[in-house]
């Protein structure tokens, strides 16, 4: 409907012919259609009304038509009513004199529709116009406070930076450099959301997840662990999109820092899928499991971190470290999707 509300014809043809060429000539071709469909309707209906056709002729005419298409419209289809209300053939003599009261009430009938109809598309067309412009200043002011939140993000990472080389414990270092680690985490998701963003503010999901984790997986993972990415289509709301994103990259950080260790040779198996009840985001790797000497999905601040993501996206967080490796997801509905053997999910979130 809001296409349908912004077609004009003048607009449309713009550059092939003036515009009030456009608008005649559309007005004509209203008012032929409404002549050919209303010698149709005798032969179905002889005793349909002469002037029952003209009024949506002449509604169509204005509101795709503008003005001047409206009353060249008018002109034609009532002027032809009337000559079918005129039993003698080339002659303007009414058989009954009281027809011409119905000629009267119906023209102004019509004109009544025309000047409604002219007020009623100048008022959508101002509004269309005031709506398109409040969208655009919208996408200005969300992509300047997407531009800010990085530039914040880099800000924050540098400060931690200079603190962490100024600490002489080794300790506090690499708490600072994880940190760091994750702030410009939250950077990339967010530089990625940027690029996946649809007009409407819903995020195709595919293209998102492939984005996200390819660029997490180029910048973090050694080049003896490969990467597979698997994502099926599905619109979502930005702030989901954003945990999600949050998830892949603190999932695979996880995978790079504990899953491999010493070299080891691994698969890391990241996706996102969804049905009509609910979306699973997971990443699943074969590496040492249980077995790693502080695997990070098993701290606090990791379960944390993930809790809060699932908050953002009211989600479940699941997650499995067993013997050969470990799944963990989000999950919009816990029950919709198979888990791995033992799968234990933290408590489902919802506002």
């Amino acid at each position: 409907m809001h296409r349908l509300a912004k077609f004009d014809v003048a607009s449309s043809i713009r550059g092939r012919m003036p515009p009030i060429v456009a608008e005649f000539a559309f007005g004509v071709a209203c008012a032929l259609a409404m002549i050919a469909l209303r010698m149709l309707a005798d032969v179905f209906a002889p005793n349909i009304g002469a002037f029952a056709l003209v009024y949506p002729a002449v509604l169509i005419a204005v509101l795709f038509g503008r003005l001047a298409a409206g009353i060249t419209a008018l002109l034609i289809s009532f002027t032809w009513a009337c000559w079918l209300m005129v039993p003698v053939a080339q002659s303007t003599r009414l058989q009954n004199p009281s027809d011409i009261g119905r000629i009267v009430i119906n023209a102004l009938s019509v004109l009544i529709v025309l000047v409604l109809a002219e007020a009623f598309r100048r008022a959508v067309r101002e509004a269309v116009r005031a709506y398109d412009v409040e969208i655009e200043r919208r996408k200005i002011l969300m992509a300047e406070l997407e531009h800010r939140t990085k530039n914040n993000f880099a800000l924050v990472a540098s400060l931690l930076s200079l603190q962490a080389r100024k600490n002489a414990d080794p300790m506090v270092s690499l708490a600072l450099e994880q940190a760091i680690g994750r702030i410009r985490t939250f950077a990339q998701a967010y530089e990625n959301l940027t690029l996946a963003q649809s007009y409407d503010g819903m995020i195709a999901m595919r293209q998102y997840v492939h984005d996200v984790v390819s660029r997490a997986a180029a910048a973090m993972l050694p080049d003896h662990v490969s990467i597979s990415i698997d994502a099926s289509e599905r619109l979502l709301p930005q702030q989901v999109a954003v945990a999600i994103g949050l998830f892949f990259n603190e999932a695979l950080t996880n995978c790079a820092k504990y899953a491999f260790p010493e070299g080891r040779l691994g698969q890391i198996r990241a996706g996102f899928r969804s049905n009509s009840q609910g979306w699973e985001a997971f990443v699943i790797d074969n590496g040492v499991g249980e077995t790693a000497p502080a695997r990070e999905s098993g701290t606090n601040l990791g379960r944390n971190l993930m809790s809060a993501f699932a908050q953002q996206a009211q989600a479940t967080y699941c997650y499995t470290v067993g013997t050969t490796g470990c799944h963990v997801s989000l999950r919009s509905e816990c029950v919709q999707f198979a888990s791995p053997p033992d799968a234990e999910c933290s408590a489902s979130f919802k506002p």
